[in-house]
């Protein structure tokens, strides 16, 4: 599929867009057209990123911060609407994740990763969202995490709660940015080969493999593909859900957005 224009004069921001899956998101976005606002905390890499998009001829600018800080967002919607343009595509991707089990984690690690995950996607909605509303239109894609709703032994209860909170809040603004011509949706990646997954010893990725119906682990560009979907005219009818129905797989994949073309089952490890 021809990507060239799907997204032309439009500008994004991606949040954590120096590696992995943020990355990705950004040079795919930019393949489509975008200018591409980057978002991260280690500039050398985010210049890197920028070199690879500018370099394919493509626009675009960086910007590091702590998402934790409301001010981040806000100072990095300014920079992108003063370089780039009005900002039309926001992707939440910042996160982290501090594997302990529920007795032995630090309460400093549970709310880092709630600060980072949960409300540093906050504060870069609260940032967008004005001008998408006095535009009428934009986009907002989080990623979430299938760990969400599929606890297991090997995950961090802080960042599955972190990630379940994230579902809901799509949801929310979804609903009430519909009015205002607003799609917000989420992906929710299963096992991805990110920085975090290359913590995992051989044995468990070789399980957690072989439990995939596809028998490998998913690269950063397999969710990137999704996001641009979502960003895109191609998935004008999808948003956020009902609240009040049930989360049901075939609600998720109808209505919602979230898991779209990469809702795993659930695995037993």
């Amino acid at each position: 599929m021809k990507l060239e224009g799907l997204l032309a004069g439009q500008t994004a921001i991606v949040t954590g867009a120096s590696r992995g899956i943020g990355r990705a998101c950004a040079l795919r976005l930019s393949q489509a057209g975008a200018s591409v606002l980057l978002h991260g905390t280690d500039l050398d890499r985010l210049n890197a990123v920028r070199q690879v998009i500018t370099q394919g001829g493509g626009q675009a600018q960086v910007f590091a911060g702590d998402v934790t800080d409301p001010a981040t967002a806000q100072e990095a919607v300014a920079l992108a609407e003063r370089k780039l343009g009005p900002v039309a595509i926001l992707v939440n991707n910042a996160g982290i994740n501090a594997r302990s089990s529920t007795l032995e984690m630090p309460l400093e690690d549970w709310h880092r990763v709630l600060d980072v995950n949960l409300n540093g996607t906050l504060h870069f909605c609260r940032a967008a969202l004005p001008g998408m509303m006095d535009r009428k239109g934009g986009v907002i894609v989080n990623v979430s995490s299938t760990t969400a709703k599929t606890p297991h032994n090997n995950a961090a209860p802080a960042y599955g709660a972190s990630r379940a909170a994230v579902n809901y809040l799509t949801m929310h603004l979804a609903q009430e940015m519909a009015p205002h011509g607003i799609r917000v949706n989420g992906v929710c990646p299963g096992p991805v080969e990110t920085d975090m997954s290359r913590q995992w010893s051989a044995e468990y990725r070789d399980r957690v493999a072989a439990a995939v119906p596809l028998g490998r682990l998913g690269q950063a560009d397999d969710v990137a593909g999704t996001v641009l979907f979502l960003a895109s005219d191609l998935s004008s009818f999808v948003t956020g859900g009902d609240p009040e129905r049930k989360w049901r797989d075939l609600y998720e994949l109808m209505h919602m957005g979230l898991a779209l073309l990469y809702k795993f089952p659930p695995v037993s490890l």
